[in-house]
C-alpha cells in the first residue's frame, strides 16, 4: 500500500482524446484517489478518513470465499453503490467523489494478481460489471493503468505478478473493446501483451506527434508583400476624426489582411506598436483590440514577448502603459501578463530582506564603541540613508506596470501587484508613492474643497491627465464622508509612512478626520454608538492614523506644524487608544523601510550625544533640539531621556526645563513612555537586599510628579494604571501617586514634621498653608484643578482610595506569604498608609463639600460593602459630618420664626440638635459591627464621637496663629518700609500681606466658636459613653475597648491622629467623664509598651512615638507642679480609686494625691524603660529600630531619671557597636539618639528629685517586715543591708493610696538622721522593704494570678478586687480594716518596730561617736569576733521569725471575714503601684535599685539564681562608701570590744524575752525551717543547672560577657571580695535564713 501511495502521488493519468476525455479522466482520477485513500486509511489508522473508508468501502473477507457467495456479494455491493447515483458511478449527487467502486475493482484484479482469485473467474464476474453501467469498461481500464504502473516497477522477486497481469490483460479484450484498450493503455504494455505486434509502431507514433504538435503552421508566408503592412501601419497611425470608429478600421484591418496575405499575429503586433505611440486614442485602439482578438491569452503572449525582449535593457513606458490601459478595460487578465515579467517574486523578496538586513547592521554598528579611534578614522564612512536607485526601480517590470496602473487609475489591478510582493517593498518606491498620492488626491479633491476647506477664489484645477477620465472621477471621487471608505481610506492605509512624499495630503486627511470626528460629536470620553455609521468612520480614521499619518511622521524633519494637525485629530481619542497608537509608532513602524531603520539609527545617535551635554547652563539651547527631534520620533527621544534619568535623578531638573519646546504630541507621547517604561519588564523593583525599592522606580516616580505639574499632560492614563496595579494587589506604583499629589497638590506626605507643624496643622486651611508643611504651597491651583479633572474624568477619585484602603490591609499577609523581608513588608504598609492619607487630605481639600459628599459613599457602605477598616472610613467620611451638621443647624436655624433673635444658648441648642440628627443614623449603623459585649462597656455614640472628630474640633493653636500674624505683620512693615523703585509692586505686597493677617485672624475666632460649640456638645454626650455596668469590672474592660476600638487604631494613623488621641483622652478626663478612670488608662498604655512597639511598622512607630509624647508631655505636666496636679487631677473621677456602684466619691481617701501620683509616674518611666531594654536586647531589627524611633520621639520627656538614661545610653552605645557594619540604618539612628541624650543629661532628675523616697534602715540589723494579708498567701520578708548599703540605696516605701500629708522637705531633712537609721512608721511611711528572694517570690506568685485572671475574667474582678484592697491595708495601717484581729496585729508589730529602732540607733550612735574620733587606722578583725557576729545575727534572725509566724497565726483566722466585709462595702480599688504588675516595680525599688536594668529583657523576673549573679554590680558602690567609710573612721580594737559588749548584752536579754513567749508551734515551725533548708539546697542546685543550660539556649550574651568581666577582678573588686570575706559566714547565714523562711511558709 506505500508503493501504492507513492505511484498515486508520483504518476499522472493520461487522458483520452477530447471525445471522451471527461469521462475518462473523471475514471481515472477516482480510480487514483480511491487508491490513494486506501493506502492513507491504511496507514494512518484510527484517522477520520480511516473510519469513513471503513463504512464505504467493500469488505475484503468476501474475497476468501468468493468462489461461494463473495461474487454474489460483490456485484451486489456494486449495484448498491449505483443506486444513489445511477447516472455516474464515480460521483454522487452533490458531485462528491466515491471510492467505493474504484476501489472494489482495485481489489477484485489484486487478488486475482496474487492468484486468490482465478483468472477465468475475473473475466466473468467483470463482465458481469461492465453489464451494470456504460462507464465501467472506462472505470476498468483506469484500475489497469494504475495497477500496469505498479507491477512494471516491482522488483526482480516479485516478477510473478507481472505475469499474471500481462495475462490477465490479454484476456480483456473478451470483456473490454479493443479500440479501447488500444486508446487507454501504454504502448509498452500493448506490445508486451501482444494487442500492438507491429514493432514500428513506437516509431511512426511519435512522428505523428511531433508533425501534431510541434511542426509550424504559417499562412503563406512567402506570399505575403511588405506593402499591406505599410498600408497597415499608415492606416493606423493617421489622424483620426471624431466619427472615426473601431468597426471601420476593423474593415480596413480585414481588407489588409485579404489582400496582402498578413500574418494576423504580425497584424496584432503592429496594432499594439501603435497603441503605444498613440496612447491617448484608448478610447478607438482598445475596442479595436477586443474586436480584432477576443481572447486575451494571445495579446498577453505578444505583450510578454515584448517585455522579455527588453529585459536586459530599460523597458519603455509607453509599454508599461499600454498594457496597464488594457488590463483597465479588461481586455487582458493580470495573471496572463504578470508571469512574463522580470525578476521573479522570490528576487524581489530576497532584495528587500537584503535591504532591511543592511539598515539593521548599519544601526548596530551606530551602537559600536570603537577602542581604536585612529582606525575608525581611515574606514570610517558616514552612515546615512540610502538615495533612491532609479536604475534598479527600472529594472523591475512589475514595479513599472504597478506605476502604470495607477497612472492610469487602474487601483483594483495595482494593489494585486502590491499584495503579491512584499509589504511596502512596493510603495517604498517612490515614483509608485506619488502615483498612489495622485489617486488620493483625487478622491478627497471635492470633499475637502466642499466640506473642509473652502476653495480660494481662482484656484486652478489640477493638469493632471487622470482628471480627463470622467468615469474615473465618478467613481473614485467622494462626495459624502461615507464614499471615504470605499477608495480613500484603503489607498491611504497601503501608502503607508510614504505618505511623507506629500505634505499637502497629510493636511488634507488630517483635517478632513478632524471635520468627521467633530461632526460626530465625540471626544476622548464620549465614543461614538456601537454598531453605528459612526463607529465604522471612527476606526478607520484610528487605521489610517496607525497605519501612514504618524509613520509617515518619522520621515519629517522639524515639522511642528504637521504635529499639532495631528494632534488635532488624535485629542478627540480616549488615551487607551492613543497609547496604542503610540506603541506601534514607537516601536514597530520604523522597521517598516530600510531607510526609516536608518534613520532612527541616527536619531539614537544624535540623542545620545545631545544627552551627554546636558547640564544646567545649557538647558535652553540643548531644550531645542530636543524640540526638534520629539517633532519626528518622540518616542526614542524619551526612552532615552527616561533611561538616563532613572540611572542619573539630578537630570530630573534640567530635563524638565529642556521639555518646554514640546508640542502637545510630543507631551501626550511622553505619558505613554512614563507608563511603558514602568511596566518594563526584566528590571527589579526592589534593591538587591530586597528590603527597600530600588533607585530607578524612585527617580522616575520623582520625574512624574515634576513633569506632571510644569507641563498640562493628560494623566488619565497614569491614573489608571496605578487603580490596576492596586486591582492585581501590586502597590509599588503607589509611589508615583505619591509624588504627582504631592507635586501638583501641594500635600505632603512627610512624617518628620516638626511640633509647630503639627499644630499649625490643628488649625484652619489657611494657617495649613502659612505654616503646616515644609514648602510653602504655592503655584498648585491650576495643577491641583488638573488632577481633581483627571480623577473626576475617569471616576478614579473614590477607586482609588477604596484600593488603597484594601491593599493597606492585604499587603501585610501577601508579601509575608511572599517571604519578603520584614523591613519590605513594613515600608509597602507605610507606603499604602501614606499614599491613603496624602490623597484622602488632597480630596477633602480639593474638591468642595457637596462634591465631597456626592461622590464619596456614606460610612455605612464603606464598612459593610467595601469592608474597609474603621480607621479609613471614618478618615474618609469625616469632612461629610461637619458639613452636613452645619447645613442641618442651619436649616433648624432658619425654620424658626424668631431666627434672628435667638440667644446664644439657644443657637446652641439648635446645633446639638442637628448633631443629634446627623449623627444618630450613623450610630445606628456602626452597632452591628461589633457585639454587644462590646456595647456593654463603651456605647456606639462615643466610638461614633471620637472617630468623626479631629484635632481641629478640640484645640485652637494660638500660640502658631499668634506666631504667624507676627510674621506677616514684620513682612508687611518691610514691604511698607521698602526702598525700591517700584513703590507700587510694594503696596500689592503690603496689601497681600495685611490680607492673610486678616483671613488667620477670622480663621481663629471661627474655629474658636466651633471649639466651644464641640465642647458643649461633649459635655451634653459624656454621661452616656460608658454604662454603669462599667464600674463593677474595675474599669479593665471599659479601657480595653477604648484601648482596642479608639486609641490603638487611630494614634498609629497619621502624626495628627497620635496628638488628637491624647488630647481627647485629656478631653474626657477634663470633662469629669463619669465611669471613665483616667489613671487606669494611662497606667494601661505605659506599664507594658514591648508588643505595641515590636508589632509597629517604621512610620507607625513614628506616630506611635508622638502618642506616647503627648501623653507623657501631659503625665509630666501633672508631675511637675502639684497646683497644677490639684486644680486638673484632684477630685476628678479620672484620678479615683475606688468606684462605688452609687458613683458617689467625696470621700478623701477615693483619690490619688500628689505624691501617689509622682510613685506612679516613676514607676512608668521604669516600665518603659524595661520593654525598651527588652526590644533592644532582642536582636531583631523591627523592635531595634522601632524602640529607637520611640525614643527619638519620646525624648522630651524621656528619660527624666538619670538612672534609667544611663540604661539606656549603655543599651543604645550596644546597639550602635554591634550594627556598625552589620545594619547601617540601625547604626545611624542610634548615634543619633546617643547625641542628643547627651545634650539632655545635664537635666536629667535625680531619683530623689523625681518622688519622695524612704531610706533603708541600717544594715546591720535585721528587720521583720508584714507585707500583704490577702487570702491567698501571706509572707514574711527580711532585709539585711550594710552601712554603706544603707546610705547608697535608699527605699521607696510610701505607697500610692496614702491620703494622710506626707512631711514636707523641711521636716524630712530635720528627721534625716532618724530616718537613716530607722524604718518608717506605720503611720506615715509604712514601710515595703523587701529583699531578693522574697521579691523574687512575691513575683512568680503575681504571675500565676495574672495568668489565673486572664483565663476567668469573671473571678478576676473579684479576686482583684480582694486582694487589691488588702494591699492597700497592708500598706497604710490608717485605712485598714477596723477588726479586733487586724488592731491586735497592729499593736504587735508597733512593738517589734520599737525594738528593732531601738537597737538601730544604738548601733548608729555609737558609729557616729568612732567617726568623730578623727583617723585611727582600723586593725582587723579575727576569726572569733567574726563567729561571734555571725552567731549573734542568726539569734536575732531566729527571734524575728518567730514573731513573724505568732503574727500570721493570728492573721489565717481573720482573712475570711476581712474579705467579706469588702465584698459587702461594694467598692472597687484601682492600684497602680500595689497590683500585680508592680512585683517588677518593688523589686526594683526595694532590691536592686542602682543595678543595671539589662537582665529584665532577656531574664525571668521570677528567676532568683540569674539575680543573684549579677549582684556584683550592686555591690560596686556599695564598696566604694564602705571604704571611705573605713578610711575615714579611726575607730580602735577597745571601741570595738565595747560595741560587741554591748550586742551580746542586748543579744542575751533578747534570747530571754524570747524564750518566755516560745511556744509549741515555734517549735514546729523550726522543724519546717530545718526541712525548708534542705529543700532551698536542693531548689538552689536545680536553678542554678537550669540556668546553665538556659544560657546555652538561649545565648544569654550579656551574662557571659559579665562572668568575664569578673574574672578579670580589677583593684576596686578585690576590695570588694575583701568585704565578701569579712561578712563571712553571717551573709552566708542570713540567705539561708531567708529562704529556710521562706520554705517554711510554703510548707505552712
Amino acid at each position: 500500500m506505500r508503493r501504492l501511495k507513492k505511484l498515486s502521488k508520483s504518476h499522472s493519468v493520461t487522458g483520452t482524446q477530447e471525445t471522451d476525455g471527461s469521462a475518462t479522466t473523471a475514471a481515472t482520477t477516482t480510480a487514483a484517489a480511491a487508491s490513494t485513500d486506501a493506502a492513507e486509511a491504511d496507514t494512518n489508522g484510527g484517522s477520520s478518513v480511516a473510519n469513513t473508508l471503513k463504512e464505504t468501502l467493500l469488505n475484503a473477507d468476501i474475497f476468501k470465499h468468493f468462489d461461494k457467495s463473495g461474487r454474489s456479494e460483490f456485484l451486489k455491493y456494486l449495484k448498491q453503490q449505483l443506486q444513489d447515483t445511477p447516472d455516474s458511478p464515480v460521483f454522487d449527487r452533490n458531485g462528491t467523489f466515491k471510492l467505493g467502486i474504484s476501489n472494489a475493482i482495485y481489489q477484485l484484479i489484486w487478488q486475482a494478481l496474487r492468484f486468490k482469485v482465478k483468472k477465468d473467474v475475473l473475466l466473468h464476474v467483470l463482465n458481469d460489471v461492465v453489464a451494470l453501467h456504460k462507464e465501467f469498461p472506462s472505470l476498468i481500464l483506469d484500475v489497469v493503468n494504475i495497477l500496469d504502473s505498479e507491477t512494471s516497477l516491482m522488483t526482480d522477486g516479485l516478477q510473478e505478478e507481472r505475469h499474471s497481469f500481462v495475462q490477465i490483460v490479454k484476456d480483456l479484450d473478451k470483456v473490454l473493446p479493443e479500440s479501447l484498450l488500444k486508446e487507454r493503455l501504454e504502448i509498452d504494455t500493448l506490445q508486451e501483451v501482444g494487442i500492438v505486434k507491429n514493432k514500428s509502431f513506437y516509431t511512426k507514433f511519435i512522428k505523428v506527434k511531433t508533425k501534431l504538435y510541434y511542426k509550424q503552421r504559417r499562412f503563406n508566408l512567402f506570399r505575403e508583400e511588405s506593402e499591406g503592412f505599410a498600408k497597415l501601419i499608415t492606416e493606423l497611425n493617421q489622424d483620426f476624426d471624431e466619427h472615426t470608429t473601431p468597426a471601420a478600421i476593423m474593415d480596413i484591418i480585414k481588407s489588409l489582411i485579404g489582400c496582402f496575405n498578413l500574418d494576423p499575429n504580425r497584424v496584432l503586433d503592429i496594432i499594439i506598436e501603435s497603441f503605444e505611440t498613440r496612447p491617448d486614442r484608448w478610447k478607438l485602439f482598445i475596442p479595436l483590440l477586443r474586436s480584432y482578438m477576443p481572447t486575451g491569452a494571445i495579446i498577453c503572449e505578444v505583450l510578454g514577448y515584448k517585455f522579455c525582449y527588453f529585459y536586459a535593457s530599460r523597458t519603455p513606458r509607453s509599454l508599461y502603459h499600454v498594457c496597464a490601459l488594457l488590463l483597465k478595460h479588461g481586455v487582458i487578465e493580470l495573471n496572463d501578463v504578470y508571469v512574463w515579467l522580470a525578476p521573479n517574486d522570490a528576487q524581489i523578496r530576497a532584495d528587500w530582506d537584503a535591504d532591511l538586513a543592511d539598515a539593521r547592521e548599519m544601526v548596530r554598528k551606530l551602537h559600536v564603541i570603537c577602542t581604536n579611534k585612529k582606525e575608525e578614522d581611515k574606514d570610517a564612512v558616514q552612515p546615512s540613508t540610502k538615495k533612491f536607485d532609479e536604475d534598479k526601480y527600472c529594472g523591475n517590470q512589475k514595479f513599472g506596470l504597478c506605476e502604470a496602473l495607477l497612472k492610469v487609475g487602474d487601483w483594483e489591478n495595482a494593489y494585486r501587484i502590491i499584495q503579491k510582493l512584499p509589504e511596502q517593498s512596493v510603495v517604498v518606491q517612490e515614483p509608485i508613492a506619488r502615483a498612489i498620492i495622485e489617486l488620493v488626491h483625487l478622491s478627497v479633491e471635492q470633499i475637502y474643497y466642499k466640506k473642509v476647506f473652502k476653495a480660494p477664489a481662482g484656484r486652478k484645477q489640477s493638469r493632471n491627465r487622470i482628471y480627463d477620465d470622467t468615469k474615473l472621477l465618478a467613481k473614485m471621487q467622494a462626495r459624502e464622508f461615507s464614499d471615504l471608505r470605499k477608495y480613500t481610506w484603503p489607498m491611504a492605509n497601503v501608502l503607508g509612512p510614504s505618505m511623507y512624499h506629500d505634505t499637502v495630503l497629510m493636511y488634507k486627511l488630517t483635517r478632513i478626520m478632524c471635520k468627521i470626528l467633530l461632526d460626530l460629536g465625540v471626544d476622548n470620553l464620549n465614543g461614538p454608538a456601537p454598531n453605528t455609521e459612526a463607529e465604522q468612520h471612527y476606526y478607520e480614521i484610528i487605521s489610517c492614523l496607525d497605519a501612514s499619518i504618524l509613520p509617515a511622521l518619522l520621515y519629517l524633519d522639524n515639522n511642528c506644524s504637521m504635529s499639532e494637525e495631528i494632534w488635532a485629530v488624535l485629542k478627540f481619542f480616549p488615551y487607551h487608544l492613543r497609547y496604542s497608537l503610540y506603541g506601534r509608532w514607537k516601536n514597530d513602524s520604523y522597521q517598516l523601510h530600510p531607510n526609516l531603520i536608518r534613520r532612527c539609527g541616527l536619531a539614537q545617535r544624535d540623542i545620545k550625544a545631545l544627552m551627554k551635554r546636558v547640564s544646567k547652563e545649557n538647558v535652553k539651547p540643548l531644550g531645542r533640539l530636543v524640540g526638534k527631534y520629539s517633532h519626528c520620533t518622540p518616542g526614542l527621544l524619551f526612552d532615552y531621556i527616561l533611561v538616563q534619568i532613572q540611572m542619573y535623578d539630578n537630570l530630573i531638573g534640567p530635563v524638565c526645563d529642556m521639555l518646554k519646546y514640546l508640542t502637545a504630541l510630543s507631551f501626550d507621547c511622553l505619558g505613554y513612555c512614563i507608563i511603558e517604561s514602568l511596566t518594563m519588564t526584566g528590571r527589579g523593583r526592589f534593591k538587591d537586599d530586597g528590603t527597600s525599592l530600588s533607585l530607578w522606580l524612585q527617580s522616575l516616580a520623582s520625574f512624574c510628579g515634576t513633569i506632571y505639574k510644569k507641563y498640562n499632560i493628560e494623566m488619565s492614563g497614569l491614573l489608571q494604571y496605578v487603580a490596576n496595579q492596586l486591582k492585581s494587589q501590586k502597590s509599588l506604583d503607589l509611589l508615583v501617586l505619591r509624588e504627582i499629589v504631592h507635586k501638583m497638590a501641594g500635600v505632603e506626605s512627610c512624617e518628620e514634621m516638626t511640633n509647630d507643624q503639627l499644630q499649625a496643622l490643628c488649625g484652619g486651611e489657611q494657617l495649613r498653608g502659612e505654616a503646616g508643611y515644609f514648602s510653602q504651597v504655592r503655584n498648585t491651583k491650576k495643577s491641583s484643578n488638573r488632577l481633581k479633572e483627571a480623577l473626576a474624568n475617569n471616576d478614579l477619585a473614590v477607586t482609588l482610595c477604596l484600593l488603597m484602603a484594601q491593599q493597606k490591609h492585604c499587603v501585610i499577609y501577601r508579601e509575608t506569604a511572599a517571604h519578603s523581608h520584614l523591613k519590605l513588608v513594613g515600608s509597602l504598609y507605610d507606603q499604602c498608609q501614606d499614599a491613603l492619607v496624602q490623597f484622602g487630605t488632597f480630596l477633602g481639600s480639593s474638591y468642595s463639600v457637596d462634591e465631597y459628599v456626592e461622590r464619596l459613599p456614606s460610612i455605612i457602605t464603606m464598612l459593610r460593602e467595601y469592608h474597609i477598616n474603621t480607621d479609613v472610613a471614618f478618615f474618609l467620611a469625616r469632612p461629610m459630618f461637619t458639613h452636613q451638621i452645619n447645613q442641618k443647624y442651619d436649616q433648624l436655624r432658619k425654620a424658626d420664626p424668631n431666627a434672628k433673635k435667638l440667644t446664644t444658648a439657644q443657637k446652641l441648642q439648635k446645633y446639638l440638635e442637628a448633631t443629634q440628627l446627623i449623627m444618630s443614623p450613623i450610630v445606628e449603623s456602626v452597632r452591628p459591627l461589633h457585639s454587644i459585649k462590646v456595647w456593654e462597656d463603651i456605647s456606639p455614640q462615643f466610638l461614633v464621637t471620637f472617630w468623626s472628630l479631629s484635632m481641629y474640633d478640640l484645640h485652637v493653636p494660638n500660640d502658631i496663629y499668634q506666631r504667624e500674624i507676627g510674621k506677616l505683620k514684620q513682612l508687611a512693615q518691610q514691604a511698607a518700609d521698602g526702598k525700591d523703585s517700584n513703590q507700587s509692586k510694594n503696596k500689592k505686597e503690603q496689601e497681600r500681606y495685611i490680607a492673610l493677617m486678616e483671613k488667620l485672624s477670622d480663621e481663629r475666632k471661627k474655629q474658636h466658636e466651633h471649639v466651644d460649640k464641640i465642647l458643649q456638645r461633649l459635655q451634653e454626650q459624656k454621661d452616656s459613653w460608658f454604662l454603669l455596668r462599667s464600674a463593677k469590672s474595675a474599669k479593665n474592660d471599659t479601657i480595653t475597648q477604648f484601648l482596642q476600638l479608639c486609641l490603638f487604631p487611630r494614634c498609629t494613623f497619621t502624626a495628627l491622629d497620635a496628638l488628637y488621641c491624647a488630647k481627647f483622652v485629656q478631653t474626657i478626663h477634663n470633662l469629669k467623664t463619669a465611669n471613665f478612670s483616667t489613671l487606669l488608662c494611662y497606667d494601661r498604655l505605659f506599664c507594658d509598651i514591648t508588643y505595641s512597639v515590636t508589632s509597629c511598622t517604621e512610620g507607625e512607630a513614628t506616630r506611635y512615638g508622638r502618642f506616647l509624647c503627648a501623653m507623657l508631655e501631659t503625665v509630666m505636666r501633672w508631675h511637675a507642679d502639684q497646683a497644677v496636679f490639684n486644680k486638673e487631677c484632684a477630685n476628678y473621677p479620672g484620678f479615683v480609686t475606688k468606684f462605688r456602684v452609687s458613683n458617689q466619691f467625696s470621700e478623701a481617701n477615693d483619690h490619688v494625691g500628689y505624691e501617689n501620683y509622682r510613685h506612679v509616674c516613676h514607676k512608668w518611666h521604669y516600665k518603659i524603660t524595661k520593654a525598651i531594654v527588652f526590644c533592644l536586647d532582642s536582636k531583631d531589627f523591627m523592635q531595634i529600630r522601632n524602640a529607637l524611633i520611640i525614643l527619638m520621639r519620646i525624648l522630651p520627656h524621656y528619660p527624666v531619671l538619670s538612672k534609667l538614661a544611663q540604661i539606656i545610653e549603655r543599651k543604645v552605645d550596644k546597639v550602635r557597636e554591634e550594627e556598625k557594619t552589620k545594619r547601617p540604618d540601625l547604626f545611624a539612628i542610634a548615634s543619633s539618639y546617643i547625641g542628643q541624650l547627651k545634650q539632655k543629661t545635664p537635666h536629667m532628675f535625680k531619683e530623689s528629685d523625681f518622688h519622695q523616697i524612704a531610706e533603708r534602715p541600717t544594715p546591720a540589723v535585721v528587720t521583720p517586715v508584714k507585707v500583704t494579708a490577702s487570702d491567698k498567701t501571706t509572707t514574711t520578708t527580711t532585709t539585711t543591708t550594710t552601712p554603706a548599703a544603707a546610705a547608697a540605696k535608699p527605699t521607696t516605701a510610701v505607697p500610692v493610696y496614702n491620703n494622710e500629708q506626707k512631711p514636707s522637705s523641711k521636716e524630712q531633712d530635720t528627721k534625716s538622721a532618724a530616718s537613716k537609721s530607722s524604718k518608717p512608721d506605720a503611720g506615715t511611711v509604712p514601710a515595703k522593704s523587701i529583699s531578693a528572694p522574697a521579691a523574687s517570690e512575691r513575683e512568680s506568685k503575681r504571675d500565676a494570678a495574672q495568668a489565673t485572671a486572664r483565663e476567668t475574667q469573671s473571678n478576676r474582678n473579684t479576686e482583684t478586687r480582694d486582694e487589691l484592697q488588702s494591699s492597700s491595708n497592708n500598706g497604710n495601717a490608717n485605712s485598714s480594716s477596723n477588726g479586733s484581729q487586724i488592731e491586735r496585729r497592729s499593736r504587735e508589730a508597733e512593738r517589734e518596730r520599737e525594738r528593732e529602732r531601738e537597737e538601730r540607733h544604738s548601733m548608729s550612735s555609737t558609729r557616729s561617736s568612732q567617726r568623730d574620733r578623727g583617723n585611727i587606722n582600723k586593725e582587723p578583725r579575727t576569726e572569733a569576733e567574726i563567729q561571734q557576729r555571725a552567731r549573734e545575727r542568726a539569734q536575732r534572725l531566729e527571734e524575728l521569725e518567730a514573731a513573724a509566724q505568732r503574727g500570721l497565726k493570728r492573721e489565717k483566722p481573720s482573712r475570711r471575714e476581712e474579705r467579706n466585709q469588702h465584698r459587702h462595702d461594694a467598692l472597687e480599688t484601682v492600684d497602680l503601684i500595689n497590683n500585680q504588675d508592680h512585683r517588677h516595680f518593688d523589686e526594683y525599688d526595694g532590691r536592686q535599685r542602682d543595678r543595671d536594668l539589662s537582665s529584665v529583657s532577656n531574664e525571668s523576673n521570677a528567676s532568683l539564681q540569674i539575680r543573684r549573679s549579677l549582684d556584683a554590680l550592686e555591690y560596686e558602690k556599695v564598696d566604694s562608701k564602705r571604704r571611705k567609710l573605713e578610711a575615714s573612721s579611726s575607730s580602735s580594737k577597745k571601741v570595738e570590744e565595747l560595741v560587741d559588749s554591748v550586742k551580746k548584752a542586748r543579744g542575751l536579754k533578747t534570747k530571754e524575752r524570747n524564750k518566755d513567749k516560745a511556744t509549741e508551734e515555734e517549735r514546729d515551725a523550726r522543724k519546717d525551717r530545718k526541712l525548708g533548708r534542705k529543700r532551698d539546697r536542693n531548689e538552689e542546685s536545680g536553678v542554678g543547672e537550669h540556668k546553665r543550660r538556659r544560657e546555652v539556649q538561649n545565648g544569654e550574651d550579656e551574662l557571659r560577657e559579665r562572668a568575664e568581666r569578673h574574672r578579670e577582678k580589677s583593684p576596686h573588686e578585690r576590695s570588694h571580695e575583701k568585704f565578701e570575706r569579712e561578712r563571712g559566714a553571717s551573709s552566708r547565714d542570713d540567705r539561708q535564713y531567708i529562704k529556710s523562711t521562706r520554705a517554711s511558709r510554703i510548707n505552712y
